[in-house]
């Protein structure tokens, strides 16, 4: 018997997430997906009179794929892909990666050259389709949330089937303001930095792109970060994890980088000019995910937490920055992982993770649950 908590998942994603009608082509892309919750999702297409596409990947393939890449073999890839890309009105990509570590020993250069060639299929699927990217839970999540399966598993659709309709309407508050604010500037132990934001524009994820979800992201002006962030959440980039990633910021570009792997950091960083730029900044408060577990689909919507990431900028708030890279990093500012501040063109909007603005106190944990 399936669990009846796919059917719920599956509408959600077909009815809100991609906003499914009559004729619509939508792209399943299934990474060590259970088949059983594939099924349940092409009938939730079929149902709203869609034409689902599936392709089931697995991530070990992939690993092997990966190694033995040259520009040849990823330039086919890409091609072969674009195509089938821009038949699609719509994108469902959900991963179930046992191993989230699976590709730690592919060589840097390989996976820079594959994720720079294959790029172009993410840039035209993120602003050309109404498209949606989720993690399928598994044991090794549940390990890095500290949790036993079964409990994760709750924790997971729980999260993962809450009322988006009711955060979006928490969130516009939030959205105008990033809209109409120049100055921000981010406090904490370790970290001391101020840019602009004016006139890039922001954007409400309501859970229609990423599901989990719970953020409102804009992008600073290109040229404009200075100064010193310490992220307190470990962060996982091309199968490597990385923790106590700190950034040094001169007129935009990151002139100092270390972590515990500051040689991979900084290979990473490398990838391209664009790769030392920001490409988007944003404020995440899910009330549900309250500590990182190494995933960023769940980690950049942590309750109190802002991110902020080298490369590729949206085109919904675009500051001109491209780049192969795109790497969330994700700072935590409630008091028990040291506290915080964020200011608007002087005005104090976060602090310790609580907002304290009388529009944005509908986005505290409290209300939103």
């Amino acid at each position: 018997m399936t669990d009846p908590r796919y059917k719920k998942l599956a509408s959600l994603l077909v009815t809100y997430s991609t906003a499914l009608k009559r004729g619509d082509r939508i792209f399943l892309d299934m990474i060590d997906v259970p088949d059983d919750f594939t099924i349940e999702l092409v009938r939730a297409a079929r149902l709203v009179g869609a034409i689902p596409v599936v392709e089931t990947r697995h991530t070990r393939i992939t690993r092997e794929l990966q190694l033995g890449t040259n520009l040849q073999h990823a330039s086919l890839l890409r091609d072969l892909e674009m195509v089938r890309m821009k038949k699609m009105q719509a994108y469902i990509a959900i991963r179930g990666t046992l191993n989230a570590s699976e590709t730690s020993d592919v060589p840097g250069d390989r996976m820079a050259l594959y994720s720079r060639v294959l790029r172009p299929v993410q840039n035209h699927r993120v602003n050309h389709t109404r498209w949606c990217v989720l993690r399928w839970p598994t044991p090794s999540m549940a390990q890095g949330a500290g949790m036993s399966t079964e409990a994760f598993e709750d924790l997971y659709f729980d999260v993962c089937t809450m009322d988006y309709r009711r955060m979006a309407r928490a969130m516009a508050p939030l959205e105008r303001r990033l809209k109409r604010t120049d100055r921000v500037r981010l406090k904490g132990p370790g970290t001391d930095l101020s840019f602009s934001i004016k006139g890039i524009g922001a954007k409400m994820c309501k859970g229609d792109r990423n599901i989990p979800d719970g953020e409102v992201f804009s992008c600073p002006v290109k040229n404009s970060i200075n100064g010193v962030i310490q992220f307190n959440a470990a962060t996982l980039y091309a199968g490597t994890r990385f923790e106590n990633v700190f950034l040094e910021f001169k007129d935009g570009r990151i002139v100092k980088a270390t972590a515990n792997n500051t040689k991979r950091l900084n290979e990473i960083l490398d990838t391209d000019p664009g790769a030392r730029y920001v490409g988007e900044f944003s404020l995440g408060f899910n009330p549900y995910i309250l500590n990182p577990m190494c995933d960023i689909l769940f980690d950049e919507k942590i309750a109190g937490s802002i991110h902020l990431t080298p490369g590729q900028a949206y085109e919904d708030c675009d500051n001109g920055n491209h780049s192969a890279v795109h790497w969330d990093m994700v700072l935590i500012q409630r008091p028990e992982w040291g506290g915080g501040e964020i200011w608007f063109d002087g005005e104090l909007i976060r602090k310790d993770g609580l907002f304290l603005t009388r529009d944005l106190k509908p986005l505290n944990p409290n209300n939103l649950k």
